[in-house]
């Protein structure tokens, strides 16, 4: 957790909603001198905001709909802090909550230097980071369906459907005629219009992607894809969640972002709760454990690496100790601007 280390006259906390705003204002003493609900509207809160600048820090919690405030704070040139969600509620979770407190309370934590940051995410990149997302959406979507149709025929017996069978877009209308019930033709069939219904939206958004992905690093782009298992979309995808690995102090910061491995949380040597757990990015998680699904059938000695860890340490361990390991490894790439070196890969574990 860092905190932001705020210096100025005014300190404004807003408690964020989808059409308003509660702001609060107080000095370096903690005395409240404006505190009321405002519209969403910058320039009517620039308005407001005129006799505190330019001594003037705004914080806001890391809610869905920060970006317009965080890009208007940017063109007026007044000092933004995002807080993280998670961690504020664990500072200032109180029994007692509402709108012109939680305001408050924001305003008081910049002031005592206790505002857990969040990352402000850089506007040039934020729409086609919100685009790769909504495909990973659409692709999860996809293979949920695959995987249904496929349990389908388990349920009745019908061992011999595989999934090539469930993928093969020429064919597999016909497995419909395998099925018994009219009503199991419907679940498969609804699942099959599913899938082919997104796939076009899948195409059109990789095809919008690639042509939109104008502001990231070049050189980052293709020292990720040196890396067995990531192609185009993949790469994108770790690249713009990451956006620039300078922000990450260590590896370990890296892979905690990317929740690939667990918090300690123990208390008089006993190992206490699993909370917090999902404090991290979802979409970077699942970036790296795709690269765990299609390295090792194009990498012999990530495959037999691989291998090795699951007879050690059984399926589940072994898949969170390499997508631990793939983490580190695309740190230091990035950092040092190397590609991937899959014998540096598989003797990193034996030092």
């Amino acid at each position: 957790m860092v905190y932001a280390q705020i210096n100025t006259t005014y300190y404004c906390g807003i408690d964020l909603h989808a059409r308003s705003m509660f702001v609060c204002v107080m000095d370096k003493a903690g005395k409240i001198i404006f505190h009321r609900d405002v519209p969403n509207d910058f320039k009517v809160f620039l308005e407001f905001m005129k006799s505190f600048l330019p001594h003037l820090a705004v914080g806001v919690e890391s809610t869905y709909n920060w970006y317009w405030l965080a890009d208007g704070c940017r063109e007026a040139k007044i000092p933004f802090y995002l807080g993280h969600a998670l961690y504020m509620k664990a500072i200032h979770g109180g029994k007692k909550k509402n709108d012109r407190l939680d305001s408050k309370t924001i305003a008081d934590l910049m002031r005592a230097n206790l505002f857990p940051l969040a990352y402000v995410y850089p506007k040039e990149m934020r729409a086609t980071r919100d685009l790769l997302r909504r495909r990973h959406r659409f692709v999860s979507l996809r293979a949920r369906a695959l995987s249904h149709i496929q349990l389908i025929f388990v349920q009745q017996g019908m061992l011999d459907i595989e999934s090539r069978d469930v993928k093969n877009k020429k064919t597999r209308r016909t497995l419909l005629d395998k099925l018994p019930h009219p009503d199991l033709k419907m679940t498969v069939e609804t699942d099959l219009n599913l899938i082919e219904a997104l796939d076009p939206m899948i195409a059109s958004m990789e095809q919008q992607i690639r042509a939109q992905a104008k502001h990231h690093d070049r050189k980052a782009l293709e020292v990720l894809l040196s890396t067995p298992g990531i192609g185009d979309m993949l790469a994108l995808t770790i690249l713009y969640e990451i956006h620039t690995v300078s922000r990450f102090e260590s590896p370990q910061q890296l892979s905690s972002y990317g929740r690939v491995v667990k918090c300690e949380r123990t208390s008089m040597g006993k190992t206490t709760d699993r909370g917090n757990q999902k404090i991290g990015n979802p979409h970077l998680k699942w970036a790296f454990g795709e690269i765990i699904i299609h390295a090792p059938k194009s990498a012999p000695r990530i495959k037999r690496h691989y291998e090795q860890l699951q007879a050690k340490f059984g399926p589940g361990r072994a898949k969170s100790i390499i997508a631990h390991e793939f983490a580190v490894a695309i740190y230091f790439m990035l950092k040092n601007g190397q590609v991937f070196d899959e014998l540096r890969f598989v003797q990193a574990r034996m030092k």
